[in-house]
């Protein structure tokens, strides 16, 4: 099926079972518990034991493709927040007991805003008033006095919700504007921190309403020079507009404070792709930001076909800026198996969580893999199985040949327990997350 046959209708119409599967209450976790309980009984040591734990070993294949996934049951010794050994499966005294669930890396949620949420709260959905970039950004003006008041708190509902669905790490934008000013990022900062031990944040200082459309230069140079990760951008022919003077400022704070950069792109006609070109161009100018430049969103490059695609594609590349994609579905259907084609860096998040921009979001990065596999038709063991990266920030336990490379002594002790039995089921069902480790800890138990 061509990415054209593939309509919004149609797409609705075969994902209903597996997102109807997803219900969410407001500030409500599935039956969980994050004191640990049975599965996680650890000593006063930082070395900790595992029996029973299932790993992939390899595919079976016969004389066409791969047909499944080998897996065995091993032991795993983790110490100070790495994988120290894994060893063959045995009865060991003490050990935590895996029950044959599936090891597989914890997931990666690598665009989300955690500053602002009606998650936590009463329910509300989204209110058809606002139909673009500039009435959200009136709306904003508006509602973000009364969501700074809880965002904090929220912010750590959603954390807490993230690891219910296996993740242990978010890069989060977070708004710097006038009405805010640096109060959105001040509450966040407390959030990450009350989570510090269990959960890893990137920070981007996300200029929401525009840096020259609401006059954010001087708050955004301030927030460059606090604890943050990116710089972030908007749109910057459409609510700046002029693509080379939002550029500029936004590559230059980069490179004074050393930071990345993030910037959010939903143009997608002309404009869209000059942008596109001239960040390229500022990171060729400027090596220092080859690997730390992405574009969100960045709807362009599935408007693109044939040559100008392919062109793109090759000079992304070449400037090594990553594309973070939260997997639209409709009649844009982003070009994500070309872009790995290339070797550009992709990601993917979850984005908004039940918030003034959308009514939906799970938390769950296993479903962002799930939908791509639905989106690209990949309905193979093989497919299915390679789905997984773009929920785990590329870790895959097998490789493209069915060579183990996760885990290994010495990563770090960053993992789920799935109930699962091989990568491919995980993403094809989106199974049940049974516990979460961050740095060897249990942070997350389902019961």
């Amino acid at each position: 099926m061509s990415r054209k046959d593939l309509t919004r209708k149609r797409f609705i119409q075969q994902t209903a079972t597996s997102v109807m599967g997803y219900g969410l209450l407001s500030g409500a976790l599935p039956k969980s518990i994050f004191a640990m309980g049975n599965l996680h009984k650890q000593g006063t040591t930082d070395q900790v034991t595992f029996k029973n734990v299932r790993m992939e070993t390899g595919f079976y294949r016969d004389d066409f493709e791969v047909t499944g996934t080998k897996t065995e049951l091993f032991s795993m010794v983790i110490e100070n927040g790495e994988i120290k050994a894994i060893q063959p499966n045995s009865d060991i005294a003490g050990a935590i007991d895996a029950k044959g669930y599936l090891l597989l890396p914890a997931m990666k949620d690598m665009h989300i805003h955690l500053d602002k949420t009606f998650y936590g709260g009463p329910w509300k959905a989204r209110s058809k008033r606002q139909h673009g970039v500039r009435d959200m950004i009136t709306l904003e003006e508006k509602i973000l006095p009364e969501l700074l008041k809880t965002s904090t708190e929220r912010a750590e509902k959603i954390i807490e919700l993230l690891q219910s669905k296996g993740s242990d790490f978010a890069r989060s934008h977070v708004n710097i504007e006038p009405t805010s000013q640096l109060n959105s990022l001040k509450n966040l900062q407390k959030a990450i921190e009350n989570k510090r031990a269990v959960f890893g944040v990137e920070i981007v200082a996300f200029p929401q309403h525009g840096i020259f459309n609401s006059g954010s230069e001087t708050l955004m140079k301030e927030a460059a020079q606090m604890d943050i990760d990116f710089i972030g951008g908007l749109d910057p022919f459409s609510i700046d507009g002029s693509i080379e003077r939002s550029l500029d400022f936004t590559v230059q704070l980069a490179l004074d404070y050393k930071r990345g950069i993030d910037i959010h792109l939903h143009e997608s006609g002309e404009s869209g792709l000059k942008t596109v070109q001239y960040l390229i161009n500022k990171v060729k100018e400027n090596p220092a930001l080859k690997g730390k430049t992405f574009l969100s969103h960045c709807f362009v490059l599935g408007k693109l076909e044939g040559k100008v695609l392919q062109e793109t594609c090759e000079q992304l590349a070449e400037a090594q800026i990553g594309i973070i994609s939260t997997i639209p579905f409709g009649h844009l259907i982003m070009p994500i198996p070309t872009l790995h084609r290339h070797g550009i860096k992709v990601m993917t998040g979850t984005d908004s969580v039940v918030d003034h921009w959308s009514p939906f979001g799970t938390g769950s990065m296993l479903q962002k893999a799930n939908l791509m596999a639905q989106l690209y038709g990949f309905s193979s063991e093989l497919e299915l199985s390679r789905c997984l990266r773009i929920a785990t920030n590329d870790v895959l336990p097998l490789d493209n040949n069915g060579k183990q490379q996760w885990p290994k002594a010495g990563d770090k002790a960053d993992f789920n327990l799935v109930e699962a039995s091989c990568s491919a089921e995980a993403v094809a069902r989106t199974s049940t997350i049974k516990a979460l480790y961050h740095n060897g800890k249990c942070v997350y138990q389902y019961s």
